[in-house]
This record gives structure tokens, sequence and C-alpha cells, in this order.
């Protein structure tokens, strides 16, 4: 049952992120844009039978939750508190969910691996933080050849400035370790 720690606004208006005592997941995100994905995860399908929840995210210590911009703030965080005060605390992860990320990885060449490797360790370092600050994160969904794809989560799948500049600075820093990388948000 994790208790709430502090409440923060983020640089995105609809967006509220909570910092929690006890963590919901180990390393795990849970991202969902709708109802019907987050249709085996109790504590998302909860938030989103409110009124108003258009995106729910949370990984370890700290959930993100969007709204429509037509709720009350206020009144939709003591709404958002009662099924959060009520989810359990992380359990162990899921080793099928570990399996899958390892076959991943371990489909690409070595070389791939590498580059993979380098991308993720600088994101981890200057990128990832400042995103988790403001309520949200990044998911690289793969790299092919120069072209790296992600995936904005919590409060950046809709902020303005995720798609603009953070997205030419994410950029911008990749092009130190690979001078041709293009990043694309989807």
């Amino acid at each position: 049952m994790p208790k709430i720690a502090e409440i923060d606004d983020t640089p995105n208006p609809n967006a509220v992120k909570f910092t929690l005592h006890e963590p919901l997941s180990w390393g795990i995100s849970h991202s969902y844009d709708t109802a019907e994905q987050a249709s085996n995860d109790p504590l998302a399908t909860a938030l989103f039978a409110l009124d108003h929840v258009t995106n729910v995210f949370y990984t370890d210590r700290w959930l993100t939750v969007t709204q429509d911009g037509e709720a009350d703030w206020p009144a939709l965080v003591r709404l958002i508190a009662v099924p959060l005060r009520a989810a359990p605390a992380a359990a162990a992860q899921s080793e099928q969910l570990v399996s899958a990320a390892r076959l991943a990885v371990h489909e690409m060449s070595e070389d791939e691996q590498d580059r993979f490797a380098r991308i993720n360790d600088l994101l981890d370092l200057q990128i990832r933080p400042a995103l988790q600050a403001d309520g949200g994160d990044l998911h690289v969904l793969g790299l092919s050849g120069d072209a790296l794809s992600i995936h904005y989560q919590g409060a950046c799948g809709t902020c303005p400035s995720a798609i603009g500049g953070t997205l030419a600075s994410i950029e911008n820093l990749l092009r130190s370790i690979e001078p041709n990388i293009a990043v694309q948000a989807v």
C-alpha cells in the first residue's frame, strides 16, 4: 500500500507526478494511453475509470497521471489518491518480462548491442533523469541503422516541448557518439 510522499506539477499542465514512499514496480515502467491497454493492470484500470484521465505512467516510486485538460486538478488529485493508496506495493519482477527484454537485445548483432548500450548509457546519464524529474520518461523502441525510435512516456507523452526542443536536444546529444543518428518519436 504505497503512501504518497509528494505531489508535483510537471511542465505539462495536463500532468501531475506523485512521488511515493514505497515502489509500485521494480524497474519496469508501465505506460498506458487507453483503458484498453491497461486492462490487465488493476491500478491503471482504476485510474482510467476516473473521468478525464487520458494517460497513466508509473515506475518504481512515482506515478504520473495525465488528464484531458477539463478536470480541476485539486479534485482529480484527491480521486487519484484513493486507488493509488490502495494499490499493492511492488512484488518481484515478472521473469517473463525480464526474459523478453533480454531476448530482444540478444537478437541484435554484437556491434548493434554495443551501439545500443552506448546510446542507452548516455540517455540514462543525461536525458532520463530530467524527464523523470518532470514526471515522464522515454523508451527506446528500436535502432535500425542510424534511425533511433523512441516513445515518450508519462507527462512527456503529451507535452508540446517533447516533440520539438526536447527531441532536438536528444538527437544533438546522441550525435556526440553517433554522428549520423536521427531520432524520431513515435
